[in-house]
């Protein structure tokens, strides 16, 4: 990740279980590929835009590290899910030529993984067996303490979800542009702080996000950035109605299976990780909001959910690695400081209101505090 962020940085600075089904279709394990877990190391994973070879087909019950090299000519990503795309963890972004790594807590039983070059379609995938029992992490007191706290927040946050994107979406129906345009970065406020969660639920969370690129060929797209489209480059919604429509079902059922999920404690450290991926993936360089510009809204709202899942984990990491929460207080407060520097009345300025120099500044901040982020999910699965 610090590698995948300071590239972000330097480019500112220059300016049931589907066994195979993969898209595209592919070999998923490599040969030498073996049925044992590796011993006293993270799993191998090497992925290239048509292959993506784990080095084991099974590992035991309990905490997994996968190391995902990437050897293709595209950005990819790596996934392990459960039955029906329930995702139990992921890496994004991973550009070639680079390595990233994903602790991922799997009880007994079959999953799948997947490599997804270009970071579209349902990826290259094989099967994975986990055998065995393990204590899960969550029977520890302080960390189901944490899991109990962050659900609370993500409680929270869900239910003005609902709120806001109802008055979004009917805004849209009433072809009232203005309104929707005021509304849209707010609604999205509430989605970007809880999206850790909602990325677990397979297609749902691209149905909801989806950039236009982002699609696969073949696949519709729908969700907020094709109002946004809509909103600020063709200046006409009057079709939109049932986009809008399926906006709102998607974000009720999201709700209702995030308030539902089981979380890992480990999810909460690599939901705080991977929301700082947004913003150097997306935000920083404006390919996220690239119609509204928007981009800060989604900043913040990264940057905030990413603090609290850290601050639900917050007792345990004090008392395993109190000197991390020192770096983590600071960093945070560097972040948080560069972005407020770019507020504009109850809400922030545009993307293109910022010079280079704005941009490489709150880059900065975001890998500095990125690198003791990235060492949180290993102090949680100790």
């Amino acid at each position: 990740m610090r590698t995948s962020l300071a590239i972000a940085a330097s480019a500112l600075a220059l300016a049931g279980l589907t066994a195979c089904s993969a898209e595209p279709t592919a070999s998923t394990t490599g040969a030498g590929a073996s049925a044992a877990p590796a011993k006293g190391g993270p799993v191998a994973v090497a992925a290239t835009d048509t292959e993506c070879k784990v080095a084991v087909t099974e590992v035991p019950a309990g905490t997994s590290t996968f190391a995902v090299t990437n050897g293709g000519s595209k950005v990819t990503e790596f996934y392990v899910y459960a039955a029906g795309d329930r995702v139990m963890g992921e890496v994004e972004n991973i550009v070639p030529g680079l390595t990233r790594e994903v602790i991922v807590e799997l009880p007994a039983g079959s999953y799948e993984t997947a490599c997804k070059p270009g970071m579209v379609g349902k990826g290259v995938r094989g099967p994975l067996k986990v055998t065995g029992e393990h204590k899960p992490l969550s029977d520890d007191a302080q960390l189901s303490a944490a899991t109990a706290g962050y659900k609370r927040y993500i409680k929270s946050q869900s239910d003005t979800l609902l709120t806001k994107t109802q008055e979004f979406v009917d805004a849209v129906k009433a072809e009232d542009i203005d309104r929707a345009k005021e509304l849209f970065p707010v609604s999205r406020t509430y989605w970007e702080r809880i999206e850790p969660v909602a990325e677990i639920f397979g297609d749902l969370d691209p149905a909801i996000d989806a950039r236009e690129n982002d699609v696969a060929e073949g696949e519709e797209w729908t969700g907020f950035h094709k109002i946004e489209k809509d909103l600020w480059v063709t200046k006409d919604v009057s079709e939109d109605g049932p986009v809008a429509d399926k906006l709102m079902a998607d974000i009720k059922t999201i709700v209702d299976q995030s308030n539902a999920a089981e979380l890992s404690p480990v999810l909460l450290a690599n939901g705080a990780k991977g929301l700082l991926d947004e913003v150097a993936s997306g935000k920083i360089t404006g390919e996220e909001d690239r119609y509204s510009h928007t981009d800060l809204w989604d900043f913040d709202a990264n940057l905030q959910g990413s603090k609290a899942a850290v601050q639900a984990l917050r007792p345990v990491l004090e008392e395993r690695a109190p000197e991390l929460v020192k770096t983590l207080d600071e960093k945070f407060a560097g972040a948080e400081a560069a972005l407020g520097a770019h507020r504009k009345g109850d809400g922030w300025k545009l993307h293109t209101e910022l010079s280079k120099e704005d941009l490489r500044k709150l880059s900065d901040a975001i890998n500095a505090l990125a690198e003791p982020i990235s060492k949180i999910a290993a102090v949680v699965a100790k």
